[in-house]
């Protein structure tokens, strides 16, 4: 039986939290060329629904630094 959408997050969320913050540690590192950087490892994160979830947990950190 397939997991579920929920089960797959469940799964899979910590993995993308670490994930993400692996990805947003780098920007003070990359400074300018942190975006196009971020994109292309993004991009070869499988699956897709993965992905997915490393660029929201993405988008959550970098949250409060832009308020």
């Amino acid at each position: 039986m397939p997991l579920t959408r929920a089960d797959f997050h469940v799964q899979n969320l910590a993995s993308a939290q670490v994930e993400a913050q692996r990805l947003f540690d780098q920007k003070a590192v990359l400074q300018s060329g942190w975006l196009t950087w971020v994109a292309s490892q993004i991009y070869t994160l499988r699956p897709a629904e993965y992905a997915s979830m490393v660029r929201r947990e993405l988008a959550r950190l970098q949250q409060p630094s832009e308020k």
